[in-house]
């Protein structure tokens, strides 16, 4: 199933994926560079919610353009199996090796505002993230490795100390809130 029907079949956990389904949708039906960071309007990126086994601690980077304790992801460039992305990006964010997801199926999905910033000495103007996150599983015992033009700090948390730790307010409030609910949510009845 390639992502435009795995985005299609996507059952929504709120009006927020929902809204955000139809727009993923529409631009990668509409653009055929949605995959590629050229275009400046909005383009995909793959996130991970990395747990534990346990599935009470999640891992998280102190990203330098944002300021703040995150996810781990990144963008697709030009790859269109964002699964295959998300892992990429943990393994190189976080120096590890061992990460498996708990499932293949899409696990969140997310239209993201980024604002304008410097990177590599580079304007890159306001644009969308258009997000697919997946639910990934590491040992939280591996030594962790920053990604020094990327982040200045990788570390595990507490579910809720994750979200407390994030200094954007959206996203406390909205995205790691609603995945730390998800996970509950499929973990609650084991």
């Amino acid at each position: 199933m390639n992502l435009i029907e795995e985005i299609r079949a996507y059952q929504p956990f709120n009006i927020q994926e929902e809204k955000d389904r139809i727009n993923i949708l529409r631009f990668l039906e509409t653009y055929d560079d949605a995959f590629d960071r050229k275009n400046e309007l909005a383009h995909m990126t793959a996130s991970a919610w990395v747990v534990d086994p346990s599935h009470t601690k999640v891992l998280m980077a102190y990203h330098r353009i944002y300021d703040s304790w995150s996810w781990l992801g990144g963008h697709c460039d030009g790859e269109r199996d964002c699964l295959k992305v998300a892992l990429k990006e943990v393994k190189e964010e976080a120096g590890i090796d061992d990460v498996r997801p708990l499932s293949d199926r899409i696990f969140s999905l997310e239209v993201l505002t980024v604002d304008s910033h410097i990177r590599k000495g580079e304007y890159v103007p306001s644009h969308l993230h258009l997000n697919v996150t997946y639910l990934l599983e590491a040992d939280d015992s591996q030594i962790l490795h920053i990604k020094e033009d990327e982040n200045s700090g990788v570390a595990w948390f507490p579910l809720d100390e994750a979200v407390a730790r994030s200094n954007e307010k959206w996203f406390r409030e909205h995205i790691y809130t609603k995945l730390n609910e998800k996970l509950r949510k499929m973990y609650e009845n084991n």
